[in-house]
This record gives C-alpha cells, sequence and structure tokens, in this order.
C-alpha cells in the first residue's frame, strides 16, 4: 500500500506572498519588476491562480533577500514537514 504525501498548503504560501509585499510596503509592480517576473505573473500567484515553479520562487526569494525555504517552508503549515525533529 502506497504512503501518501500530505498536500501543499498553497494557501499559506499565498499568505507568505502577500504578507512579505506588504510588510514592505511594494506594489505588484514593484514586486515584478524587482524579482523580473511578469506583473500578471506575482497578481496570480497571491491570487491563488497558479503555483508558480521553482525558478518563479527562487526569483522571489532573491527580491525579497530572504532564504527560499522562508517561502517554501509554508507549503508545510498544516504538517509537519520533511526531516522534522518531534520534540
Amino acid at each position: 500500500m502506497p504512503i501518501l504525501q500530505p498536500d501543499p498548503d498553497l494557501i499559506a504560501l499565498r499568505v507568505t506572498l502577500a504578507r512579505l509585499r506588504n510588510d514592505r510596503g511594494w506594489t505588484f509592480d514593484e514586486l515584478a519588476e524587482r524579482s523580473g517576473l511578469a506583473r500578471r505573473t506575482v497578481i496570480d500567484l497571491e491570487h491563488g491562480r497558479g503555483a508558480g515553479n521553482v525558478t518563479t520562487w527562487h526569483a522571489l526569494a532573491h527580491a525579497f533577500d530572504v532564504p527560499i525555504g522562508e517561502l517554501l517552508g509554508a507549503l508545510c503549515g498544516n504538517h509537519t514537514p520533511p526531516g522534522a525533529q518531534d520534540a
């Protein structure tokens, strides 16, 4: 019987993206310019109309100057992340 992996928390990922953008006071245009992504891509990601790819999230991590794990870690918001030790 296969072991099913937990679903990623895409809502938490969207919230993290919005929080980082809002914390900096950036518009969608500003984030698009800083990341090199299209404005439409940034809007679609934040509104849940796409999940992006590794290259997209890498560009966003650089734009925000945060480790990519800070962005993608939100995907495990509803379950224990892989490799986490139980205390």
